[in-house]
This record gives structure tokens, sequence and C-alpha cells, in this order.
């Protein structure tokens, strides 16, 4: 338990020193980039991605670092037993529209599980993140102060409903299979929003269920999967099972899943 604050401390700090760094960015128009996977990318990416990945490998020299932006760059040895998974900014798409939904994610992942997440939304001025498998945190967040005072969290857990849920899609990547498999739940309101901020709308009791039926990649919901566990929710695949980390093989490849309060 005390390991993990301290890696917590670190991981907050750095979470909230790039979402520092990229918010002049935000204001500015960007040069945009097209990846291979057709994902645009912007300097606000990188600058994120070199901010962490660097300080990562200083402070934790001994954990290998798999970020979006530069996990092809490295050689793709043993990750071992521990990994840090990071997603330096998800919701470039976010980005690019400034509609604040986007945010720097940081997991931990430990003999395949996401252990420990930070997801910061600098836009928004909100950090979620958990310190054990069963307490996650948000803090308010004031992007004038220098440094993060974890003090100043307070706990979230998800809703008990399970009726007239209220359901999180995807602003970017909706689509007709998504809504038609939300009709076999009692849907009452539905909430539009980009990035891992979904996860983060249903650990806090905001939000009931996300279904993701599409691509993602282990980045994009590792940190989430942490704070949702550890606030009570889970994530389970559409054959109810449980996700794994670390799935070289296929390039880091999630399954379609569902993210919900129980």
């Amino acid at each position: 338990m005390e390991n993990n604050k301290k890696i917590i401390n670190q991981l907050v700090s750095l979470a909230y020193k790039a979402g520092k760094e990229i918010m002049p960015l935000y204001q500015k128009n960007l040069e945009i980039e097209i990846k291979k996977d057709n994902s645009p990318v912007t300097e606000a990416d990188k600058l994120s991605d070199k901010i962490i990945t660097s300080e990562l490998v200083k402070k934790f020299p001994e954990i290998k670092c798999v970020s979006e932006e530069s996990y092809q760059n490295e050689e793709r040895k043993l990750l071992g037993k521990s990994f840090f998974l990071i997603d330096p900014l998800d919701g470039t798409k976010e980005f690019i529209k400034k509609n604040d939904e986007f945010t720097v994610n940081i997991a931990l992942i430990e003999n395949n599980k996401s252990k420990l997440g930070i997801i910061y939304a600098p836009a928004k001025e909100r950090m979620f993140f958990n310190i054990d498998r069963d307490k996650s945190y948000e803090i308010k967040t004031n992007i004038l102060e220098e440094e993060i005072n974890l003090n100043s969290s307070k706990q979230i857990s998800v809703s008990k409903n399970n009726t007239d849920l209220t359901a999180v899609i995807s602003r970017s990547h909706d689509n007709e299979m998504t809504r038609n498999f939300l009709k076999k739940y009692n849907i009452k309101d539905t909430i539009i929003c980009g990035s891992s901020l979904k996860f983060c709308l249903i650990a806090s009791g905001e939000a009931d269920i996300y279904p993701r039926l599409g691509p993602t990649k282990e980045w994009d919901i590792a940190a989430g999967h942490a704070i949702l566990e550890a606030s009570g929710g889970k994530i389970i695949t559409l054959d109810d099972e449980e996700l794994f980390y670390g799935n070289k093989e296929q390039d880091y490849l999630n399954p379609e899943f569902i993210a919900s309060n129980c």
C-alpha cells in the first residue's frame, strides 16, 4: 500500500506536468499528421509522450514503458512482470476540436492486469486515480498550481443503479451496433463523450455503462480499467471474460468490451 502511494505520487506529478505543458498548445492551430492507422497526431501528443516516458525511465529504470506514440521505436523485448502503459494524449480528435474531452493516461500493469491508473483531463481540471484495488479518487485541479496535493482528493465510487441507466458512448466512434446493443438495457439517459473520461464518469457514479464495439488499444483503456475496478465497477469482454494486458503479438489490440458499474 505504501509503495503504491509513492508510485502514484510520481505518476500524478508526471500526468499533471504533461497536462500543463500541452495546454498552451491547445490554444493554437496545430499541424496535424496522420499515422499509419489513419489516426491524427499532433505536437501535443509528442510533447506529452516525451515528458512522461523520459521521466519514467529515470524514476523507474527497471520498468519498461509502452507508449502509443513511441513504442514502435523501441526493441520489443520481453515486457517483464511489470510495465507502464501510456496514452500521452487520449482523444487527439477532441484536442483538435477543442471540446475539452482529452486526457493524459498512465497505467502500471502487473502480471498482465492493470494495477494503478492515472487519468488527467487538464481542460476540465479533473484528475482521477486509484491507490489500491478498492479505492479510487478524484482531485479538482487548478492549472495555475505548481503541484498536485493528493490530500485534497476525494474518494469516488460507482452508482448502485441497475435500472434507468445512464449510458456513455464515444463521441468519435459511435456506431449502430453500439446503439442496438444498448437496447438490451433500460437506458434513461445517454452521454456522448470522448477519450478515457468515459471510464471516469462510470467510476464517479455519473454514468453506468459503456459498451465499446470497435477496436481499441491497451493504452486507451488500461488506466481507466484500474480506476473503474477500484471504484467498484468492472470491464469484461463480450464473452464475459476478463481483459489482460501485454498482448504484443496482437499489437496491443483489445477485444470488444463492456465497462459498467457492476
